[in-house]
């Protein structure tokens, strides 16, 4: 058995899409997922690329994935990269495929100067915090992510507040 980790190209879209809709099932989250191949297609590939993928091949079949950007520490005054989303095939997991992915991304993170790694998981997904931490990573307990979406994003970009 081999795995192989490469960069994705515009070819791999319908396979992204495909993988992040996996996660969307896994993540009960289906109803969500609005990702379509000409949407992926300009985020990863256009004039400008806003996120870029790692893709992971078990035996030549796809795997598993990451998506990942970079953001930016003010207090480091350095670049961080964030890991938006990885997911591995539910039957391929075990292998040791979502280590490679992040191990990966660490590779990035350091050849690229960057100060940090990081990601958001779930609350309810035991599973992958156990992963995450056996790898070294802990949770940012003094931190709540907010997020403004839909009307209110249009709301508060035109002026407005609720």
């Amino acid at each position: 058995m081999t795995l192989v980790l490469r960069a994705a190209t515009p070819a791999d879209v319908p396979v992204i899409r495909e993988l992040i809709e996996g996660l969307a099932d896994y993540e009960q989250l289906r109803h969500e997922c609005i990702a379509t191949d000409a949407l992926l297609e300009a985020a990863l590939f256009g004039a400008r690329p806003y996120a870029e993928v790692v893709l992971a091949e078990w035996d030549g079949a796809t795997a598993g994935f990451a998506l990942y950007f970079h953001n930016f520490s003010t207090f480091l005054a350095r670049p961080g990269l964030y890991l938006e989303d990885v997911f591995v095939r539910p039957e391929l997991r075990g292998h040791g495929i979502g280590t490679a992915l992040l191990r990966y991304l660490a590779q990035q993170a350091v050849a690229r100067q960057c100060g940090r790694l990081e990601w958001s998981v779930l609350n309810w997904n035991v599973d992958a915090i156990g992963f995450y931490e056996q790898l070294g990573a802990r949770p940012q307990d003094e931190w709540t992510v907010y997020r403004v979406t839909g009307d209110s994003l249009t709301l508060l970009a035109n002026g407005g507040n609720r």
